[in-house]
């Protein structure tokens, strides 16, 4: 406790960083229960982690209150709502929220109309595309491969039947790789034309 300038007691709650608990090599689970750290649901949640502040990422590159920055936000504080689900044991499931700690199928939905909406806004590559234009598509290109790489994970990740995480990873994984086409404009096809390897 201290005294404030005006004479008033004010508690100030003080929140440590670190808590010691994981030190045996465990993490808490939402809702209760402890697994190892590289359990793979726990893997999965890592991946979803590093993909989101890689979206976030490209998020400060974004012009502020821009289309991308508001489409990127709402993704960031979606992939939340799917670590929690991923974070919570098969018993607790019933405790889960829809689209506060529960990939919803309307989340699933909402990232394909989206892919939709911005494919019709600009001619589609009609082969691969060599990543790098700028800063905003070469983040979103990042993000997107941990994104895959998340997906994968949830093969052996033990999700409850009925989970919407691993499509609502597949759909990020499009939406993000429409993204990075969008930002960048002219797309450089990974084929160059009468071009032989490291010509001049």
């Amino acid at each position: 406790m201290e005294r404030t300038r005006w004479g008033a007691i004010s508690i100030r709650a003080v929140v440590k960083i670190y808590t010691r608990k994981g030190d045996d090599g465990t993490t808490g689970l939402y809702f209760g229960g402890r697994v190892r750290k590289d359990a793979p649901a726990i893997e999965v949640n890592g991946d979803v982690d590093e993909a989101q502040a890689l979206l976030g990422m490209a998020r400060a590159e974004a012009e502020p209150g821009s289309e991308l920055d508001d489409i990127l936000l709402h993704l960031e504080r979606d992939l939340y709502v799917l670590m929690a689900e991923v974070a919570t044991a098969p018993a607790n499931r019933h405790k889960l929220v829809e689209g506060t700690t529960l990939v919803t199928d309307a989340m699933v939905l909402a990232l394909e109309a989206r892919i939709d909406a911005l494919s019709e806004r600009f001619e589609m590559p009609t082969e691969f595309v060599v990543p790098g234009q700028n800063r905003v598509s070469a983040a979103l290109d990042v993000a997107r491969t941990v994104v895959r790489r998340a997906e994968r994970g949830c093969l052996g990740a033990s999700l409850s039947p009925g989970s919407h995480v691993a499509p609502y990873l597949n759909r990020l994984s499009d939406l993000v790789w429409t993204m990075a086409r969008w930002q960048e404009g002219e797309h450089v096809e990974a084929r160059s034309l009468g071009h032989a390897p490291g010509a001049a």
